[in-house]
């Protein structure tokens, strides 16, 4: 008798002990959804583009770019408030990546088999074209008549010397430190064009400051995939990514976030690509 109520007893401990296990763990893992235990997860956006990735004054963040990683976050069980931004600056992504110091990347981080051989990619989520940004009475049609015009990028991005390689020899180029000093100086007559993605020109087009000073020319000069930069290797993350991002085309999301963000600048954009199809 002794016996069998010392094993009943010790039965009834481990029991407890396991219940008690199993409840502390959930206590320690906090309530982030299917977000793999982890209270939080960090994304990399870009800070200053508008209509895409941008940290405004209040120190919150908008854009596509953000809406987009928001709507993938909450697919991954992950809330707003669980999510943290950080800065994801063009030359630093794929470190940040392979340092793990983010869990994915958004911002207009174009596919390419050079990247890919560093991270991997969800998407493509998002098809932009190389373009010009142009003053709105201004009658730039094609890539030639910017032959004798002056063609301003950002220092060194090599969009303009591009065009002056393929298009149109006889432009003259002009390098500015950021997007805005390019901006200003097409508005203010002194330089005729701006040339960059076309997603990004219509986020500055899209600005309040900016409306209806601004068009873009619609050249498609060339095919820029976006993707979602994870960690090389973390296939279940980049599943889990491309199922959300194909939902979010899917139940409309995808097309009110491109409306709200690029909209205002009458950005004609590309229907939302295919997972996994590059063009």
């Amino acid at each position: 008798m002794n016996l069998r109520k010392v094993s009943a007893a010790a039965a009834c401990a481990l029991a407890l002990s396991v219940t008690a296990a199993a409840c502390g763990s959930d206590d320690d893992g906090g309530d982030s959804g299917d977000g793999g235990g982890k209270d939080k997860i960090t994304i990399g956006i870009k800070f200053d583009q508008p209509g895409l990735g941008l940290k405004e004054p209040d120190g919150s963040y908008s854009g596509f770019d953000v809406d987009v990683a928001t709507y993938v976050a909450k697919e991954l069980g992950y809330a707003e408030d669980q999510i943290e931004w950080k800065e994801a600056i063009s030359a630093d992504r794929e470190t940040m990546l392979e340092r793990g110091d983010v869990d994915m990347i958004a911002a207009t981080y174009s596919i390419t088999d050079e990247r890919e051989q560093k991270v991997d990619f969800a998407g493509p989520y998002l098809l932009a074209h190389q373009d010009l940004l142009i003053r709105a009475d201004d009658d730039i049609t094609k890539g030639e008549d910017l032959n004798g015009k002056t063609l301003c990028s950002v220092t060194g991005s090599t969009s303009a010397q591009n065009v002056k390689d393929t298009i149109a020899p006889k432009a003259q180029l002009a390098e500015r430190p950021g997007y805005s000093e390019c901006l200003d100086a097409v508005a203010g007559g002194s330089i005729d064009a701006l040339t960059t993605d076309d997603s990004i020109l219509a986020g500055y087009a899209a600005q309040e400051a900016n409306k209806g000073k601004f068009k873009l020319a619609g050249l498609n000069l060339s095919n820029e995939n976006y993707g979602v930069g994870v960690k090389k290797g973390d296939e279940k993350m980049k599943t889990d990514i491309d199922a959300a991002l194909e939902k979010m085309v899917s139940d409309g999301s995808w097309e009110k976030f491109m409306d709200a963000n690029l909209g205002p600048a009458n950005y004609d954009f590309e229907p939302a690509p295919k997972i996994g199809e590059l063009k």
